[in-house]
């Protein structure tokens, strides 16, 4: 039986690196993403810490620069907390593209591998008919040499 050689293999092992790093890339957007929601997390908890603060400031004795001091400190918070909302959605749009080209890349992998399953399919009946002439061929080449020895035998 002969071997199966796909002859596009080399093709399928590019595609097959191409999604591994398409994985990585993904991955990474991913993590890069984590972390940018983690600091916006992390942000808005300062934020309701400077509230808290000022909650507390304004009962009891009130200190005017302290106050003020916390009213521009929440205020930065706001300002901080807008950047980094726009770093999130700019991590997502990533993450997103990421996402797509990994679809891609996988879409085209998968569609190669679809490819040479056909073209072993086609081979394995390529060899089911090849197999079957050899076997006629010997059934004849048999079936002649008794007819052969049969007539010899006749003669004599």
């Amino acid at each position: 039986m002969a071997r199966f050689h796909y002859s596009m293999q080399s093709i399928l092992n590019i595609k097959l690196k191409m999604e591994t790093q398409a994985k990585q890339e993904f991955g990474s957007a991913r993590a890069a993403l984590d972390e940018e929601e983690e600091r916006l997390h992390n942000l808005q908890g300062r934020k309701t810490e400077y509230e808290k603060e000022a909650k507390r400031l304004l009962s009891g004795t009130l200190n005017v620069r302290a106050i003020e001091d916390n009213k521009a400190a929440i205020l930065c918070m706001d300002e901080y907390i807008s950047a980094q909302q726009q770093n999130v959605r700019e991590a997502e749009r990533k993450l997103e593209e990421a996402r797509k080209r990994l679809a891609d890349v996988m879409m085209e992998r998968k569609t190669h591998e679809t490819l040479k399953e056909k073209a072993f399919q086609q081979f394995l009946a390529d060899e089911k008919k090849q197999e079957g002439k050899e076997v006629d061929e010997l059934t004849s080449y048999t079936y002649g040499q008794r007819k052969k020895d049969d007539r010899s035998s006749v003669m004599i």
